[in-house]
């Protein structure tokens, strides 16, 4: 009686460590899609990655390259100051975007072209939405941004 306790026990551990490991790889594989690394214009002209990968990729809209009104694809360049990679967009763009103005898109690099899905256009380090500024003078907490 007391050898088939210790079995069961021991099934049970068994059981419960392959079913966790089963959780864990399904989870992972579920993920895999939803993750989205960020890269500088630098480093992917220092190491392009697959085309078949989604990523996102950040930095300024280069003066000059901006070119609109060429159908529904919109050009552009984006740089980080070290490097510039040619951006294609086809949709509508955020009403901020503009040139000297910071972005961030979702999408893979193809054939020496970052061929965007998505564009976000970002705002300075002073920005705030209004109602948390307003929550945060409700608490006495909010401190003027210096400019």
């Amino acid at each position: 009686m007391k050898n088939l306790k210790k079995r069961r026990r021991i099934q049970i551990i068994v059981l419960a460590f392959v079913a966790l490991t089963v959780s864990t790889a399904l989870i992972g594989y579920a993920m895999r899609d939803g993750i989205n690394f960020f890269r500088s214009p630098s480093q992917i002209a220092e190491q392009p990655p697959e085309a078949n990968e989604v990523f996102r990729i950040g930095g300024l809209v280069e003066e000059g390259t901006l070119v609109r009104g060429q159908g529904e694809t919109v050009l552009f360049s984006v740089t980080d100051g070290g490097a510039s990679i040619p951006v294609s967009f086809t949709g509508v763009l955020p009403d901020l975007f503009e040139e000297n103005q910071g972005m961030v898109g979702t999408g893979s690099y193809v054939n020496g072209v970052f061929e965007a899905s998505e564009i976000l256009a970002k705002h300075d380090e002073t920005y705030m939405p209004k109602e948390v500024v307003d929550a945060l003078k409700e608490q006495g907490v909010y401190q003027e941004p210096e400019s």
